[in-house]
């Protein structure tokens, strides 16, 4: 493949924190794993894809290849890699779809982090080392049917009962929300208005009559993931879930997008890597008008396109996987998390548009052929557009952008 060296630039290396404690060779043998998994998961993915059916290979063979806990510490059977380092492993495995990817994301980048950098030391001990293993599939429960880009808008609730949180309400869009063992969901205290109505985080084990999943198959694209519905009806959590402290939920959800942000945006490069590859061997091989269309200037122009977008998109999100390095060694570092949560938004706004005009170009380089979920680029059309509206959508990301650059006093919803 056209760009098989980007998990080992120089710079991933130096992004390597003390907490990690990560070799080179611990750093290599990542490397191949993940190659491995994308070697042996692509024949899979296109027979799932074609059959726009669920792939249960993207989460078996990542515990195969020891992929679930790329980011989590080793003491909790992670692998313990700084955020570049699992940023290019994303890219790597967004090539075989955005679908593949969106698992890891909702399972490492907004279920096992948020534990992680949240949770209590009992909490991280009893959902992470299994996590890491295969013994438990976790998931993000943030948006609901009337509250996307305003999570505030939230109608989920709890009560306590005891030693109990009693958990009611429904969550929307939730990927991996059918096959999730836990679920970090937010919801408010049950009765509570005003100023008392303050968003709290609890971790949700999803076993149990009173937790319905349902998975929602009406999505262009992204066939092969799952995205569900579940509904909380009279739910019972242990009272010791709660993750973090009461009311402290929006701060954790928001926080924990950075971290979700980044990956959708490393995800995107992928994309657009994959589509450049696909590009470059069919302007060699494919002829019309007496040559390799690749000689066309036009086809030329298209390409060249497409390489602008990776080039910058895959310069942002380094320096966002680097800002966000940094803020996590520095917790409680205001400053340095809204400088990663700039520099995330940045990168995930860039990205995923990139990664649009990337794969409409790519189709229009494959001319009717791209035209056809038979080819990569089709394939990657339909899934990459909801980069653009999941984890933030293009509005809230130049919000985000607009009102950290003019200062205190511009928030647009303030």
């Amino acid at each position: 493949m056209h760009h098989v060296d980007t998990l080992t630039s120089p710079t991933a290396a130096k992004s390597a924190t003390k907490s990690s404690a990560v070799t080179d060779a611990e750093r290599a043998k990542l490397v191949a794993d993940v190659e491995a998994y994308c070697q042996e998961i692509r024949p899979i993915e296109e027979i799932c894809y074609l059959e726009h059916r669920p792939n249960p290979a993207i989460a078996e063979l990542a515990k195969k290849h020891n992929l679930l806990g790329m980011a989590m510490p080793k003491e909790y059977g992670g692998r313990g890699m700084d955020s570049l380092t699992y940023a290019r492993a994303l890219v790597r495995i967004n090539r075989e779809g955005t679908g593949v990817r969106t698992f890891f994301s909702g399972h490492t980048s907004i279920g096992q982090y948020p534990i992680l950098k949240y949770g209590t030391d009992e909490q991280k001990k009893r959902y992470l080392p299994k996590s890491c293993t295969g013994g438990c599939t976790l998931a993000f429960g943030l948006t609901e049917p009337e509250a996307g880009s305003n999570p505030l808008e939230g109608t989920c609730t709890y009560r306590r009962e005891g030693g109990k949180l009693i958990m009611n309400g429904v969550k929307y869009l939730i990927s991996n929300g059918s096959i999730a063992d836990a679920v970090i969901v937010f919801a408010f205290p049950e009765g509570s208005t005003g100023k008392d109505r303050r968003m709290s985080a609890i971790i949700v084990d999803t076993a149990g009559d009173t937790f319905e999943k349902e998975a929602l198959h009406a999505k262009p694209g992204m066939y092969t993931s799952d995205t569900a519905m579940f509904q909380m009806n009279d739910h019972p959590v242990n009272g010791d879930n709660m993750l973090g402290k009461e009311g402290e939920g929006f701060r954790i959800a928001m926080h924990t997008l950075v971290s979700g942000r980044l990956s959708v945006a490393s995800g995107c490069l992928g994309t657009i890597e994959d589509c450049l590859d696909e590009c470059l061997r069919y302007a060699r091989e494919r002829h019309q008008h007496g040559k390799p269309i690749g000689k066309h200037q036009l086809v030329q122009e298209h390409i060249a396109r497409i390489e602008f977008m990776r080039a910058t998109s895959d310069a942002m999100i380094e320096r966002a996987a680097i800002a966000k390095e940094i803020s996590d060694n520095a917790p409680g570092d205001a400053d340095l998390l809204s400088k990663a949560d700039f520099a995330v938004a940045e990168a995930k706004y860039w990205a995923s548009n990139a990664a649009w005009e990337a794969v409409d170009r790519a189709v229009q380089v494959f001319g009717g052929r791209g035209w056809s979920e038979l080819y990569r680029p089709f394939r990657h059309l339909q899934d990459v557009r909801v980069c653009r509206i999941y984890e933030g959508t293009d509005e809230i990301m130049k919000l985000k952008i607009a009102s950290k650059l003019l200062g205190k006093g511009f928030e647009a919803f303030a």
